[in-house]
């Protein structure tokens, strides 16, 4: 959420029509491109607005994504780890069906990896993600899919990795059965580190030790 630098939360009135501004400039012009005074203009406030909230435009980036419900989605709970990856990977495939979004999320990613301050902001954002969906990986913990010290980040980046590559470089298509198929991947993975039943219903040892 925005901060000015005396400390107090919120943000100005306007602040939708600057979000949106943001990352309709964003996906248009890259990352290089964006300006706060070029945000200003199409947003129709005053630039000084916006740096009084936000001193840079990444900052201003960061909660203009952070804020964006087109990149904000619940995370699955369908009883089962498997489901749950399955209907993780679903709801990514459909924010990059989105040619707006896709073309946002491109800039972001470009961004990154020519500019420290553009991959800090991204890292901070899918370290919010990432928070989000631990839960999901709670409930796999105690339904026993995953062990108690299962690191459930290479299984997002493995998961989110995926279809990048696929729909963001390769532009191919995501189907159903292809996210499927990649949840189970990972499941055939995560099972290689979940402990068995042992006699009398207690966990045994992992599978493969």
């Amino acid at each position: 959420m925005a901060q000015r630098r005396d400390g107090t939360a919120g943000g100005p009135r306007r602040r939708a029509e600057i979000f949106s501004a943001t990352l309709g400039m964003l996906g248009e012009a890259g990352f290089d491109s964006l300006t706060v005074e070029g945000v200003a203009r199409r947003a129709g406030v005053n630039k000084t607005t916006l740096y009084r909230w936000w001193p840079s435009k990444s900052e201003l980036l960061h909660d203009a994504l952070l804020d964006s419900d087109a990149f904000r989605f619940d995370p699955p709970d369908t009883g089962s780890l498997r489901g749950d990856l399955t209907a993780l990977a679903d709801r990514i495939r459909h924010l990059l069906d989105d040619e707006h979004r896709r073309t946002v999320v491109e800039a972001v990613l470009a961004g990154a990896v020519r500019h420290p301050a553009m991959r800090a902001l991204v890292v901070s954002f899918l370290d919010d993600r990432f928070g989000r969906h631990r839960p999901l990986f709670a409930r796999a913990v105690a339904r026993g899919e995953l062990p108690p010290d299962a690191d459930p980040a290479p299984l997002v980046d493995a998961l989110a990795g995926a279809l990048w590559m696929r729909i963001l470089v390769r532009r191919d298509g995501a189907s159903d059965d292809y996210t499927r198929e990649l949840a189970g991947l990972l499941m055939d993975g995560a099972a290689r580190s979940a402990p068995s039943a042992a006699p009398g219903g207690k966990p045994g040892p992992a599978a493969g030790t």
